[in-house]
């Protein structure tokens, strides 16, 4: 019987897994990387802070492409850890999730929730699927690392590298920041907002947000300047970096990257405003200090006749947007959707 006829009787037809490493890996700086699915390259280990490094061994960003004709799909993955956190999904922390194009756009159809006893976790994707072939996507975790990961078919259906380039491989946006560049606080990894700006500007996207550290690390600007042929990098460090950070190394952090890229567009993003800060009576200085330095930077860059330079606002929380957080600071999925329409237009004039 085929798959079709099984899944029309409520069974399911054999499954064979595929390795995921015969199939196209996008979202990385650098292919020389501990694992496949890890971002950092082998050469910062024992370079860069600890924290940093581990950190960089998780997939936040990475995503495989294939193309199946089967009518179920399933997923079997083995995390580096068994991460928890008390303020984000387990499926954004270690689960995966699943994109479909509809021949117009990528559309979310199912997400692998992880098994919270074991690394290793299998999961349907999705099933009952018309037979015919479509290209799909896979999100890696967010807040850990995945070793391996197989994708699943029906037996007898077909599976192979895709044939789409979309979210176009050229000239990739490479994003430096904090927890909420990384992914937190979203329910699953495709909800990341630089996977929502990948899809909406057909760009590959290579997401180094690294929690609580990106105090701009100079060995994090030599590795984004080693990229042969980005399309845009951009700088969001601002969350983590206090004013002092900003003004000790942010123009060196700049000058690494333009040195090595003279025209490719550089785009600083200012502070986030959260809700909590219209009561609190110690951070707003703080904040308020910090964006005034990042914003300093950029027009003393200006003033200097520094080109192809951008800078996008701080992001302010104000009426509803104020329900849009988890913890007062890290966005749910709402505040996400709400924050990607706000950079979106900022992004796509500094790539036009």
């Amino acid at each position: 019987m085929t798959a079709a006829v099984l899944c029309a009787l409520g069974l399911h037809a054999q499954t064979v897994y595929t390795d995921a490493t015969r199939f196209d890996i996008y979202g990385k700086i650098s292919d020389d990387t501990p694992g496949p699915y890890c971002r950092l390259p082998i050469s910062l280990e024992g370079v860069s802070r600890e924290p940093v490094w581990h950190l960089g061994l998780q997939s936040a960003g990475i995503y495989v492409r294939f193309r199946t004709n089967s009518v179920n799909i399933r997923a079997r993955w083995t995390s580096h850890g068994k991460e928890a956190m008390n303020h984000m999904t387990d499926t954004g922390v270690r689960g995966i999730d699943l994109y479909i194009f509809d021949g117009k756009a990528w559309r979310f159809v199912g997400a692998g929730r992880p098994n919270p006893a074991s690394k290793e976790t299998a999961s349907d994707l999705v099933y009952s699927m018309d037979g015919n072939w479509h290209e799909c996507m896979i999100y890696l975790s967010l807040y850990d690392g995945v070793d391996k990961l197989e994708i699943g078919v029906d037996e007898g259906a077909g599976i192979s590298r895709s044939t789409l380039n979309s979210p176009r491989a050229e000239k990739p946006v490479i994003v430096y920041g904090t927890s909420i560049t990384q992914g937190g606080c979203v329910s699953r990894p495709g909800m990341c907002y630089t996977s929502i700006l990948s899809r909406r500007l057909d760009r590959q996207f290579i997401n180094l947000g690294f929690s609580g550290n990106g105090i701009i690390d100079l060995e994090i600007a030599e590795t984004m300047a080693s990229y042969e042929d980005p399309g845009m990098f951009v700088l969001d460090y601002e969350g983590n970096a206090k004013a002092a950070d900003i003004e000790a190394r942010g123009e060196k952090f700049y000058r690494i990257l333009r040195e090595a890229h003279p025209d490719v567009p550089i785009l600083f993003l200012g502070a986030k405003e959260y809700p909590y800060l219209a009561f609190n009576q110690s951070v707003p200085a703080t904040v308020a200090a910090n964006d005034a330095a990042q914003k300093a930077l950029f027009d003393r860059l200006r003033k200097a006749g520094e080109k192809k330079i951008y800078y996008c606002p701080k992001f302010v929380m104000t009426g509803d947007a104020c329900e849009y957080t988890v913890d007062g600071t890290h966005l749910t999925d709402l505040g996400v959707a709400e924050f990607t329409d706000f950079l979106y237009p900022y992004f796509k004039k500094a790539l036009r």
